[in-house]
């Protein structure tokens, strides 16, 4: 059975959804409606920047750590930065922080951990970049706090920086 006017609701509906799908393609990292019910327990851990999180309606969601990049694992200290990552969260609860997506779809996000700051804490292991090229998912005082934390990881000679010549994923990546 059809209602009157059910023809008419059914277009502007469409016409929200088409503009919202063309918002999401156009507008890269745009979030529609979604948000993690946290706190979140980590369930996965891919490598050092990237992992897996189920939230409290049971949905896993893929995180990508915010203003941060380690090394991949096939690079040197690419393994030894996913299992300091892993001991650091694997099975915890965990807070996410974030506001965006990159173009792979995972969720760009600060990892808190029992109030710390665990991307910030894989930078200043030495087993992460300061991801310089993604400063604009951080807030200021985050971005110069990871800045910081990278020049003492060279500094002090810790972890990938304890090599005269650490390749950045980002150039691993693209075979420079």
């Amino acid at each position: 059975m059809r209602f009157p006017n059910q023809s008419r609701l059914r277009k502007p509906a469409q016409r929200v959804i088409r503009s919202l799908l063309l918002l999401y393609l156009v507008v890269p990292g745009t979030v529609l409606a979604e948000t993690l019910h946290c706190p979140c327990k980590v369930t996965h851990v891919v490598d050092g920047d990237t992992l897996f999180v189920l939230d409290q309606t049971k949905s896993a969601r893929k995180i990508w750590l915010a203003g941060i990049d380690a090394p991949e694992l096939a690079q040197d200290y690419g393994s030894h930065s996913k299992r300091h990552l892993e001991q650091l969260v694997l099975g915890q609860s965990v807070e996410v922080e974030y506001a965006k997506r990159d173009r792979y779809g995972r969720i760009i996000g600060k990892l808190i951990k029992d109030g710390q700051d665990i991307n910030l804490q894989q930078i200043k292991a030495g087993l992460a970049w300061h991801f310089k090229q993604g400063q604009d998912e951080l807030s200021r005082q985050d971005d110069a706090i990871y800045r910081s934390a990278e020049e003492t990881a060279k500094t002090d000679d810790l972890g990938l920086w304890s090599f005269a010549i650490a390749i950045p994923p980002w150039d691993f990546r693209s075979g420079r």
